[in-house]
């Protein structure tokens, strides 16, 4: 389970003025629910996924995993924490170049040590439609191909949460249901919490649970399949 407590993020400008980029948050994630993060541009979403995934520490307030406040966590900590329990799924893929598909997928396995990773990565290539696509490098694959290379080595580590920022927001509407069809299917099978900014109605509806900020404050915490 996620929590966040009065979760607050400033920041101070080159003029001297605080500009408050979350204000006061709060809500609860329940383990393998699938929450969507929306609002216009500037209101806080990507603050906010970033502050959860623990990659930037909040002004003030808590952000609770598991009964332990990641906030209070130092760097080593937090990033030993993600290594171990987090995937993340961007807009713009974030493939590295010099790799090939199944090494990119393969790399935070290794980074653990496990010596299998070769294999699983293969595998979980397999399992995006890929198989025939191992030895690519991301500039010959499509769009929607690196962002399936993305979900394999998103979901290779078996984290238990998954954030995901605007994972469509570089594809054609057909790749991207197709992306998307595939994300909410790994979700579902590994059981993991997804926590995902949009800008998409649609995708958010395809949530359980969809919260809302505005300038920094979230207006509505809603349940779209309750209507």
């Amino acid at each position: 389970m996620i929590e966040a407590i009065h979760l607050t993020k400033t920041v101070t400008l080159p003029s001297g003025a605080t500009l408050t980029l979350l204000d006061a948050v709060d809500f609860t994630i329940n383990d393998g629910e699938a929450v969507a993060i929306v609002g216009a541009s500037g209101s806080g979403k990507t603050t906010l996924l970033g502050l959860l995934a623990g990659l930037d520490l909040p002004t003030s307030g808590k952000i609770v995993v598991d009964r332990a406040d990641i906030a209070t966590w130092d760097e080593e900590a937090r990033a030993r924490w993600r290594q171990q329990a987090v995937g993340f799924v961007f807009q713009d893929f974030q493939l590295l170049s010099h790799l090939t598909a199944w090494e990119n997928v393969a790399l935070p396995l290794w980074l653990k040590g496990d010596g299998d990773a070769e294999k699983q990565a293969k595998a979980w290539l397999a399992r995006v439609g890929l198989a025939e696509r191992l030895s690519h490098r991301p500039e010959t694959l499509s769009g929607g191909e690196q962002q399936r290379v993305a979900l394999a080595r998103a979901f290779a580590c078996n984290p238990r949460y998954l954030f995901a920022d605007e994972p469509t927001g570089n594809l054609d509407a057909a790749t991207g249901e197709t992306v998307i069809e595939l994300l909410f299917s790994l979700q579902q099978e590994s059981g993991a919490t997804l926590v995902l900014v949009t800008h998409d109605p649609a995708l958010a509806a395809r949530c359980q649970r969809v919260l809302t900020l505005q300038r920094g404050r979230l207006v509505a915490n809603d349940h779209p399949s309750l209507g």
